[in-house]
């Protein structure tokens, strides 16, 4: 699996943090993205700027331990979490945080986004599990994702916000997209219309094979109970 350029990265990172602003899943300063583009290079957003207004000066390049190799800005503190899972999985190359409101406010309630209601949802996610909480910028943050890197594709942060990675920076960011869509359609069918027909584990089963069609490494699974997925 080849590297973006740097080039291609930079403008990935620039439109990606535009789409992030422009959909409300930042506010001010917040959020975070970043493309691996060597063994030991990773292109980085800047700490302290809007995701909606940066330039292609303002960003960084580190190395995996973090250390600045390129740029005048100051990398954010949660780099870190980035730095952690390209560590962990070397298939990972782009990773995307931000605070998407409906799943932040899962994530603040403590509720992960497990019930199989959307087919895409079991194919793309599975599941969206909640890591443990962490001070913000402290090195707990990486050490509660670092359980996830293998075996999902995005997880919430408990009472903070929700991060996703993928091969490519798109990719990544489009499951960012995909995750606050099923938080949205589980909000509204059990707390609004107070009622989800839920797939059953046949149907699940069946779903979560058409992954490696879709080119899918990772991925969650619902709990299954008694031939329905469990909610």
């Amino acid at each position: 699996m080849e590297y973006l350029s740097e080039k291609q990265a930079k403008k990935a990172i620039l439109d990606i943090g535009q789409r992030m602003y422009v959909r409300g899943f930042v506010a001010a300063n917040d959020g975070n993205i970043s493309v691996k583009t060597g063994d030991n290079e990773v292109w980085a957003t800047p700490t302290g700027v809007s995701k909606g207004y940066m330039k292609k000066k303002m960003l960084v390049k580190v190395d995996l331990e973090g250390n600045l190799l390129e740029g005048t800005y100051k990398p954010s503190s949660e780099l870190k979490m980035h730095l952690r899972a390209y560590r962990e999985n070397g298939d990972i190359r782009s990773v995307c945080h931000a605070h998407p409101p409906i799943c932040t406010c899962y994530a603040i309630a403590g509720i992960p986004l497990s019930a199989p209601v959307l087919a895409e949802a079991v194919i793309t996610l599975g599941d969206v599990p909640i890591a443990p909480y962490a001070e913000l910028g402290s090195s707990k943050v990486p050490e509660v994702i670092a359980p996830y890197c293998h075996t999902h594709n995005g997880i919430l942060l408990a009472n903070h916000g929700a991060v996703t990675w993928a091969e490519e920076p798109y990719a990544a960011y489009y499951r960012l997209e995909s995750m606050e869509y099923y938080a949205n359609i589980l909000l509204i069918t059990d707390k609004i219309l107070g009622r989800q027909n839920l797939l059953t584990e046949e149907q699940v089963l069946s779903l979560l094979a058409m992954r490696e069609k879709f080119g899918i490494k990772r991925g969650g699974q619902p709990h299954m109970r008694n031939g329905e997925a469990e909610g």
